[in-house]
This record gives C-alpha cells, structure tokens and sequence, in this order.
C-alpha cells in the first residue's frame, strides 16, 4: 500500500485539459481518503532541491554553538532562526525556521540565504497551485480559495534534522499528529521515516528523487466540512543515518475566521467557527506544555460539533 502519485506536468503546459483532468480525479481522491499524495514534474528544479538538502546537512553538522548564534531574535508568529527540541521532548529533531524573504524576522547562514530564499518562493507558488486544483476538486467558484487566503505573510518553511534512533529511547522522531495549516509541502532526503495512516494503517512514503509530498491541514478540512481530510502522519527514525527535510507551510493570516463553508455544507456543518491565531496558539502550546496525557492535546476536533 502506498500514497497516490501526481503528474503536475499538465498545469505547467498549455492546453492538456485531459491531463488536468486525470490529475484532478487522483488528487481528489487522495482528498478524500488520507489527505496526502505526492506530486512529479511541479516545475522545481532538482538542482535547487540536492543544493537546498546538502546546504541543510552542512548547517546542522555545526556545533550546537555555532548553530545557536542563529537563533530568534524578532518577535513572529513562530520563533524565526534556529531551535532544537528540548531533552524531555518526545519529538527528537531539531529544525531553522523562515518566513518570506521580505519579512525582516529570519536568522539565516548566508551560504543557505540564496537557496533558502528561492526554495521558499517557488514552494510557495507550487502551494498557490495546489490551492487553485483543491479548489477546483470541491467544486468551489474559479479563485474562491484564493481570494479567501490572499495574505502570504504567515507562510513559513523549516529545514530539519531527525537525530539517528538510540538503544535508550524509541524510535521516534515526530509524534502522530495533523498539520493545522491550509497545505504543507514536504522534500525529503534518501533517509525516509515519514509515514502516513491511511485505513487505520502506518504506510512509509518512499523517498522519490524529486518528489514533493503533499499533505492537507485543518484548515481544509474545516472549510469541507470533513469532504478533505488532514492527513494524519507521523516520523519515526531509521537506524543511524539523520533524516533531513524540508517542510513549506501554506498557511492563512493569524486573524482569518476558520469555519465550514456553506457552499460545502449541505448537510449540518461538523464544526464551530475559530480564529486561525487562537488555534495556533493552543496548538503551541501541546509542545511548550505538552498534557499528562497525549489524547488530551488540542487537535481540530476540539472544534468538532458533536451529533
């Protein structure tokens, strides 16, 4: 069993309205089943992704205070620069987070600056298509998600580092979980550990060179009223290599009102309204202040009406 494969080729030619149309069925179906698939031919190069993967290896091969001379120093809505999980965590990765170029928040080496900057712009315009296809796939009016979710400004990307697993502690690396975001964008390097539940079941995503992986968040899921799923995935960490990636998060502005759209909403909508930023925020706190138990952590279905 694996997560479905998407041929983007036909949104990047003019004309091939029968491979637009394959590509939509598949993605739609991955839509409606876990929330996740992967894309081929979606216009970024493989240069800048082998560049952007070995820059990120060379960064976190740094001391630990070398590393730290990277750290926050502006206020955003996520820490900017370098951080790493504190010891007790049950997540064992460490990551360098940025917003868009012109957002004056980011902590970047300047050998990574350059690609860092342009992986970011053309990750963000693959989610922009992403955006325009999953509109199309629910039936929504031309632009309707984008005219819904014109602000950028709160579109993050993180390099990560997983540690190696130990004989002292499990093998994971990122707990279960789903992303609270519109859409996330993964490049993975060789190493793989990420992993997807689908039917109940954890299916790996093989690393493909030059695949994105694509998973939907909350957001989606909300504005569907349950019709798209947020995929629902874990990393767990394999043997003694680190497992390094990069994650794109297309988001929307922290004061957007997140709620099913009546559009989608034939029958009773499934959840109550929110604000985007007071989601996030209870979502933070999970990792700063993680509940005694883990099946008490806030997710999306804090939110769900119940029937």
């Amino acid at each position: 069993m694996s997560i479905l494969e998407v041929d983007l080729s036909p949104f990047l030619k003019n004309g091939d309205e029968e491979g637009k149309k394959k590509a939509k069925d598949v993605i739609k179906e991955a839509c409606s089943d876990c929330g996740f698939f992967q894309i081929r031919n979606h216009g970024l190069p493989l240069d800048l992704i082998n560049q952007a993967i070995q820059l990120s290896r060379t960064f976190f091969a740094l001391t630990d205070q070398e590393k730290l001379e990277y750290s926050p120093r502006a206020a955003s809505p996520l820490p900017a620069g370098y951080s790493k999980q504190p010891a007790h965590s049950l997540d064992k990765n460490e990551y360098l987070l940025m917003f868009q170029p012109q957002s004056g928040v980011n902590v970047l080496p300047p050998d990574f600056r350059d690609v860092a900057e342009e992986l970011f712009l053309q990750l963000r315009e693959i989610g922009r298509l992403i955006e325009q296809i999953v509109n199309d796939c629910l039936g929504l009016p031309p632009d309707f998600l984008k005219e819904y979710n014109l602000d950028r400004s709160w579109d993050f990307m993180v390099a990560l580092r997983y540690f190696p697993a130990t004989e002292n502690d499990d093998n994971n690396g990122l707990l279960e979980h789903e992303d609270g975001n519109v859409v996330t964008l993964v490049i993975q390097d060789d190493v793989g550990g990420l992993e997807v539940k689908k039917d109940g079941q954890w299916i790996p995503v093989v690393p493909a060179q030059g695949n994105i992986v694509v998973n939907l968040g909350d957001v989606v899921q909300v504005l569907s009223n349950n019709k798209f799923k947020s995929g629902t995935h874990r990393v767990v960490r394999l043997g003694e290599a680190c497992r390094h990636s990069f994650a794109f998060f297309y988001t929307i502005e922290g004061d957007k009102w997140v709620a099913p759209l009546p559009e989608l909403t034939e029958e009773a909508a499934k959840y109550r309204g929110f604000v985007y930023k007071e989601y996030q925020a209870m979502r933070m706190r999970n990792k700063t202040h993680p509940p005694a138990r883990p099946e008490d952590a806030v997710t999306i279905s804090h939110y769900a009406i119940s029937d």
